[in-house]
């Protein structure tokens, strides 16, 4: 399963912007920063941004200021937003099965392949990963290690004899 680049270049634009909040050259207590600056810094369209960006905007996770010395700045500070937050207003559905909800199922006719149950899972585990990591983790470096195999007994693997 891949992100497609929708969600993926909506993080990172999110995230340059919460790394220059961080070091105090834009976004939320300082100058908005335009797209041209987060273009530059993460080697994106323009284009491509303008189109995020209103996705972006509509759902709260940034707000627009006009004219002279305008820009982008986040709505909320970076360790209140998640990034499944993020990747879902880039309208990127977080899902590894091929079905959709209320369609025909994998095989069509109602009727799900022997998988969907698996690809499902992976699809709400990514979903959690990513609800539990927000943009201050990513700007601070807390990323490795997030990935852990559940607790307990069953949890447990075992040798094969």
């Amino acid at each position: 399963m891949r992100l497609s680049t929708r969600g993926r270049y909506a993080v990172m634009a999110l995230v340059e912007m919460a790394a220059r909040e961080g070091r105090a050259e834009g976004c939320v207590n300082g100058r908005p920063v335009t797209l041209n600056d987060i273009a530059a810094a993460q080697q994106l369209s323009v284009a491509y941004l303008e189109q995020l960006f209103g996705r972006l905007r509509r759902a709260g996770l940034v707000a627009s200021a006009r004219g002279p010395g305008g820009g982008y700045r986040l709505a909320r500070p970076a360790k209140a937003i998640p990034i499944a937050e993020i990747v879902e207003a880039a309208d990127e559905p977080i899902v590894a099965t091929r079905c959709e909800e209320g369609g025909p199922g994998c095989l069509g006719g109602g009727t799900r392949c022997l998988t969907h149950d698996l690809w499902a899972e992976l699809g709400d585990q990514i979903r959690l990963f990513l609800g539990a990591m927000t943009l201050a983790d990513v700007v601070d470096g807390h990323v490795i290690g997030r990935a852990r195999p559940p607790a307990g007994p069953e949890a447990a693997i075992t040798p094969a004899p």
